[in-house]
């Protein structure tokens, strides 16, 4: 069994990646789960080693943004935290690894950066779908201008005074014709 997939499932992981400014990060309580240590002893190691967290690797949320969090995902497991959270980016949760330095932490972020690239191909395809739909519906309103060119030329040829007003579909009226004609007249 691979270690991503015996260790910790690549859903589980995608669905504890959540954005915050503009980045896709994962909170220290999330983290600390998946490594089976306390958010304290995660959160005393990085600040033990606060050097190797710049400000794109780690930050601390602000009091909004864990009031969002909160809301967003209930309030049940996360009662009783005394500091803001701290979210890690890709890099930060890299970085992690060295600091905590257990086998167990390489094992769950090498699954989390495979969460992180399945992620990023999965963003850029949809961003490709999106530029196909906006060629798609460019066309289609070139296609608009051009029927309606097509329709006022034609108005311009054929007054509307003399257009004669067919009530019946044509292609009802031919199948009625043909259904009259005797199957030996039609071969």
């Amino acid at each position: 069994m691979t270690a991503d997939r015996g260790l910790v499932p690549i859903e589980l992981i995608q669905s504890k990646i959540v954005v915050l400014r503009d980045e896709k990060v994962m909170i220290d309580r999330d983290l600390a789960e998946l490594y089976s240590v306390e958010t304290k002893q995660l959160k005393r190691a990085v600040r033990r080693n606060i050097d190797r967290f710049p400000a794109d690797f780690m930050f601390e949320l602000t009091r909004e943004e864990y009031n969002s969090l909160r809301s967003h995902f209930g309030t049940s497991s996360w009662g009783g935290t005394r500091y803001l959270p701290m979210a890690f980016t890709e890099q930060g949760v890299a970085m992690l690894s060295s600091v905590l330095n257990s086998k167990r932490a390489i094992e769950v972020n090498i699954a989390i950066m495979r969460a992180f690239v399945q992620l990023r191909k999965i963003t850029s395809s949809q961003k490709q779908l999106a530029r196909k739909l906006q060629e798609i519906e460019a066309r289609l309103e070139d296609h608009d201008e051009s029927i309606g060119a097509i329709f006022e030329a034609i108005q311009q040829l054929t007054p509307l005074e003399d257009m004669k007003i067919c009530t019946i579909p044509m292609y009802y009226e031919a199948r009625r014709i043909v259904d009259y004609i005797p199957a030996q007249q039609m071969i």
